[in-house]
Order: C-alpha cells, then sequence, then structure tokens
C-alpha cells in the first residue's frame, strides 16, 4: 500500500500563517482557526507544508487501504481557500441535516471531492459553516471513533 503524502508535521501554525502575503486571507485563515477549533475542540496542527488540521483519525477501506487523516481541516490557497470537510457529503437520516440542505444556505463556494472552495470567509454564512463543520465532525466520528 502506498504510503500518505499528507502528515502531521511539527511546523508552526503561526509560523505558516506569516507567510500568507495577502492579509484578507491571512485573517479569515485566523477566524477559520477559531472556528474549527471550538467545533472541534481540537488545535490547529501543520499537516504536510500548507494545510491545517484539527484532530485525526484512522481509516480503513474495503479495499484495505488505510492511513490516518486530519479530522476537518483547511488550506489557505492563491485561487481559495479549500476547506477539508471529508464527513460533509456522508449521508445522515434526518433531511434538515443533509449536506446539500445546508449548502443551500451557505453562500458562494464551490464543491469538490470531500472539500468546499470559498474565496472569502465573508462570501459564506458562518453560521452555516460551523453547523457544516459539525455535521463532517459527527459524521467521521460516528464512522471512525477513537
Amino acid at each position: 500500500m502506498p504510503e500518505n503524502k499528507t502528515k502531521p508535521t511539527d511546523q508552526n501554525v503561526q509560523a505558516y500563517l506569516d507567510t500568507i502575503e495577502d492579509e484578507k486571507k491571512r485573517a479569515d485563515s485566523l477566524n477559520l482557526i477559531q472556528i474549527m477549533r471550538e467545533v472541534s475542540g481540537y488545535e490547529p496542527q501543520m499537516w504536510g507544508s500548507s494545510m491545517i488540521g484539527f484532530g485525526s483519525y484512522r481509516y480503513k477501506y474495503a479495499t484495505g487501504h488505510s492511513g490516518e487523516t486530519m479530522l476537518i481541516g483547511f488550506a489557505p490557497r492563491k485561487q481559495n481557500i479549500t476547506l477539508y470537510l471529508m464527513g460533509l457529503y456522508i449521508e445522515t437520516d434526518e433531511p434538515e441535516q443533509s449536506a446539500s440542505a445546508l449548502l443551500d444556505q451557505l453562500g458562494k463556494y464551490k464543491p469538490g471531492k470531500g472539500c468546499l472552495y470559498i474565496k472569502r470567509l465573508e462570501d459564506v454564512d458562518v453560521d452555516v459553516l460551523k453547523q457544516i463543520i459539525e455535521r463532517s465532525t459527527a459524521q467521521i466520528r460516528a464512522i471512525y471513533p477513537d
């Protein structure tokens, strides 16, 4: 099995944020850290050279592939801020908590595979974003308990 390329590192989160030239993106990143810390209960940690993650879980697919990845996280990329929310698309029995119901209320974003892309935090409803982060976290924890 190939080894995961993205792993937690000892790189300092604040030192990384200090390298972001766009002041608005840096401010959005600081706000996302507060939100994700509050929702997850975990401290931020660098994953690879440019991803900020909160918590982790071990997964194993039916194919036998297994590994460890961040519970939730984000990366302040040049074009967008990528929000890593793998649990978002896991179905639930409660329609009002479905991914599509929440995403309909979020604001401006682009979907990805297990992630969302936003330009700026002000483009989305932060309260809905918190619900989305909570949902993603809960869905992953339900499938992959500690």
